[in-house]
C-alpha cells in the first residue's frame, strides 16, 4: 500500500484548504492513515478493504456459540472494540462500550438485514449450488478448501447467501428472506 503518499496527498489538501473545519478533518484523517501503519495494522487494513471491494459481509472481530460466552468475553476484555460486530449464534451484534461508567453491551445490529437488502437491490447473481436441505448446503459449504467471501445458493428453491467471515473463520448460510425485515414499512397510502 502507498500510505505515504496518501499521507502526502492528505497533507497537500490541508496546505490548500483555508475552511478550519475541513482542515482538522484532513489532520484526522492523516493520523488514521498513520495509526494504520504506526500500530501494524496495514495488514488488516488491507485485508478490510479487499472486503469492501467485493462487497462481502460487514466484518466481524469475534463470534460466539452463546450470548453468555460473549458477555463473558466483554466483560474480561480490557478495553472493549467500541463499534466493532460480532456474532452471537451466527446473529450480528455491536460492542457498546462506555468506559467513563464501565458499561459494556451486546445489542443486536441490523446491518446484515441492511446489507442483504442492498445486494437484492442490485439484483441477485446467479446460484452458484442448488440443495434440498440447510444440512446439505452446509456439508458443501464445510468442503470448500478456500471459502468465498459471498456466493449465492439455493435451498429449496429459496435464495441464500454464503458468507465467509475471514477474520473469525466461520463460514456462514444467511437466507435472503433476511432482507425483507430490513425494508421500512410502506407508507399508508390511505391517509391524507
Amino acid at each position: 500500500m502507498r500510505y505515504l503518499e496518501v499521507r502526502e496527498l492528505l497533507g497537500r489538501l490541508r496546505e490548500q484548504s483555508s475552511d478550519e473545519d475541513e482542515k482538522a478533518k484532513l489532520s484526522m484523517a492523516m493520523d488514521a492513515v498513520a495509526f494504520i501503519t504506526d500500530t501494524g495494522q496495514s495488514y488488516e487494513f488491507e485485508d478490510y478493504r479487499q472486503g469492501e471491494d467485493a462487497d462481502a459481509p460487514p466484518v466481524v472481530i469475534a463470534s460466539f456459540d452463546t450470548r453468555s460466552e460473549a458477555e463473558s468475553w466483554l466483560k474480561a476484555h480490557p478495553r472493549p472494540p467500541d463499534g466493532a460486530h460480532l456474532l452471537i449464534a451466527g446473529e450480528y451484534h455491536r460492542v457498546a462500550y462506555f468506559p467513563e461508567h464501565d458499561i459494556r453491551r451486546l445489542p443486536r445490529a441490523p446491518v446484515l438485514k441492511y446489507y442483504l437488502q442492498e445486494i437484492e437491490q442490485e439484483g441477485l447473481p446467479p446460484p452458484v449450488a442448488t440443495f434440498d436441505t440447510v444440512e446439505q448446503a452446509r456439508a458443501w459449504v464445510d468442503r470448500q478448501p478456500e471459502p468465498p467471501r459471498q456466493v449465492l445458493i439455493l435451498i429449496n428453491g429459496e435464495p441464500h447467501l454464503v458468507a465467509y467471515h475471514y477474520r473469525v473463520n466461520v463460514r456462514a448460510i444467511y437466507p435472503m428472506s433476511l432482507a425483507a425485515k430490513a425494508a421500512p414499512a410502506p407508507a399508508d397510502e390511505s391517509a391524507d
